[in-house]
């Protein structure tokens, strides 16, 4: 993708869209809602970004692949990717594209924001089945839980709700 004669803030941030999430990767930092705004000023381009969890091991991650995309596509110009946390990420932000894809993956997407409760109905990805239980709060990373379906006998990932 070349830079266009003017760059828009819209180009740069169609540019960004396909970044994918180095611990979800079938999902990209857009579907997520990890990108934010993008800002572009004469000879220099900002990005925000909003990781989903304060200590999130992927966020350098993310920031290092959005700097080389910028310094790809937009070469010349001064590129700063700031990791922000007002507004917070809350899993509302992942698109209808990112949950179909996260479910298609085995891993439950979150459901709508609620009140916080010891255990939601979280159906499960490989059978529907709203049976589910939770097997482990501390998934592999701190946005997942690690969850259980009687009827077809899986264990499988959910994206917490936040």
């Amino acid at each position: 993708m070349s830079a266009p004669a003017s760059v828009e803030p819209e180009w740069i941030r169609a540019a960004l869209a396909g970044v994918p999430d180095p611990e979800l990767p079938v999902v990209t930092i857009d579907e997520l809602g990890i990108l934010g705004a993008v800002d572009v000023a004469p000879g220099r381009i900002r990005v925000e970004l909003h990781p989903t969890f304060v200590a999130c091991p992927a966020t350098e991650l993310i920031r290092m692949a959005v700097a080389e995309r910028l310094a790809s596509v937009a070469p010349g110009m001064a590129g700063e990717v700031a990791i922000v946390f007002d507004p917070p990420w809350t899993s509302e932000r992942i698109s209808p594209i990112g949950r179909t894809k996260l479910a298609a993956a085995g891993i439950a997407p979150p459901a709508p924001a609620a009140p916080i409760a010891l255990d939601v109905v979280v159906p499960c990805p490989y059978c529907g089945s709203r049976r589910t239980r939770l097997d482990n709060a501390f998934g592999p990373t701190l946005c997942r839980t690690i969850r259980w379906c009687p009827d077809c006998r899986q264990p499988f990932e959910a994206i917490k709700t936040v």
